[in-house]
């Protein structure tokens, strides 16, 4: 749970959407390559 809650934090840090962060990475996740999971990081999508 406080990993879930740190990246929400880093989201809403970062300017964006919590809420619509989060929906946009589950719904990319299963079809998402391992190797370019950090892509979805909030950082990333600043």
């Amino acid at each position: 749970m406080t990993g879930i809650m740190s990246l929400l934090a880093t989201a809403k840090i970062n300017s964006l959407d919590p809420a619509k962060w989060l929906f946009d990475s589950l719904k990319k996740l299963p079809t998402w390559m391992n190797s370019r999971l950090d892509e979805l990081l909030p950082l990333r999508n600043g």
